[in-house]
């Protein structure tokens, strides 16, 4: 997603530079032809100690806001340093080149989150059978089926206590916004991860979810997105990496019958990207091909039919 920018950084020594490159996802800027080898062993360097500031001739640039989601990638978080600092964490991108206190985020407090599991009732078996590690990082996991409704009741799982584990039912009827908006309403705690029956994340990334809920809350953030790796019969497909926003407050409600986004009170400024893991699709060539189609049947003009091709293309660094 990089693409021409105007944009520059004025970094503390008084200095100001032009990026002739942005990212249009992170924001990260970037001069033509740089190594990415050498730009992320420039960057964990500089994540690595109690506080960033940016180096003006870094290959790459970055405003408080992108740095939050850079230092995720490396397990750590971000702490204002100044009013400043916090104001352009909420009004992305300044100027001004990114600072900021770091902290491990797996040595931090963090906010109890909700597990929320979307399935059809054929795969609630296997679904109950792979959940048992994620008791690693949570008590809470609500279990939606698309079925006729039925309230949640609990059932045991390897791992957590009575109670922790419920299905209930709802049919989909066409709308999965709607659908992720009832379960969102299962959750006890105040954020959860939402997950289909076809994705997984390993639970190594699941115990930062917490300190992630932790981050966001400090910045004024409700939303955060994970890198969604879509594998097609066992291939790492191009689309990627096809940012899934999962990770949210309770009180996030999705919009779209289909390819849904939760809507966010104050725009896109009040989510953010963590790169600390990401979540894994496995799909057939068979459901890529009939997937756009249905998709475009139940919402006319928002199928992203021309996406087929490109999931169905091996990804290519």
């Amino acid at each position: 997603m990089l693409g021409p920018s105007a944009r520059r950084l004025a970094y503390p020594d008084g200095r100001t530079r032009a990026f002739p490159l942005a990212c249009a996802a992170c924001g990260v800027l970037l001069e033509p032809g740089t190594d990415p080898v050498r730009a992320r062993a420039h960057l964990a360097a500089a994540l690595a100690g109690p506080a960033f500031l940016s180096d003006p001739d870094a290959p790459y640039g970055l405003d408080p806001y992108t740095l939050r989601s850079a230092a995720t990638g490396f397990g750590r978080g971000v702490r204002p340093l100044t009013d400043d600092d916090r104001h352009d964490l909420r009004h992305p991108h300044g100027e001004r080149a990114a600072r900021a206190a770091l902290y491990d985020l797996d040595a931090a407090e963090g906010r109890p989150v909700s597990l929320g599991l979307l399935c059809r009732p054929a795969d609630l078996n296997a679904v109950l059978a792979a959940v048992a590690p994620h008791a690693a990082w949570t008590d809470d996991v609500a279990i939606l089926l698309d079925a006729p409704a039925a309230p949640p009741g609990a059932v045991p799982a390897p791992g957590f206590p009575p109670g922790a584990v419920r299905v209930g039912a709802r049919p989909l009827a066409g709308d999965f916004a709607a659908q992720r908006n009832a379960l969102q309403d299962r959750a006890r705690h105040p954020w959860m991860l939402q997950l289909d029956a076809d994705e997984a994340l390993d639970p190594g990334a699941g115990r930062l979810l917490p300190a992630l809920a932790a981050l966001a809350e400090a910045g004024d953030v409700v939303s955060i997105g994970l890198p969604r790796r879509n594998r097609v019969d066992g291939i790492l497909s191009d689309v990627y990496p096809d940012v899934q926003y999962r990770l949210n407050h309770r009180a996030v409600r999705y919009a779209g019958r289909v390819h849904e986004r939760p809507r966010l009170d104050g725009g896109w400024p009040r989510g953010f990207i963590a790169l600390h893991g990401a979540i894994e699709h496995g799909l057939s060539r068979g459901h890529v091909l009939a997937r756009s189609r249905r998709y475009e049947a139940l919402d006319p003009g928002r199928g992203r039919t021309e996406e087929e091709a490109a999931l169905l293309r091996p990804y290519r660094d």
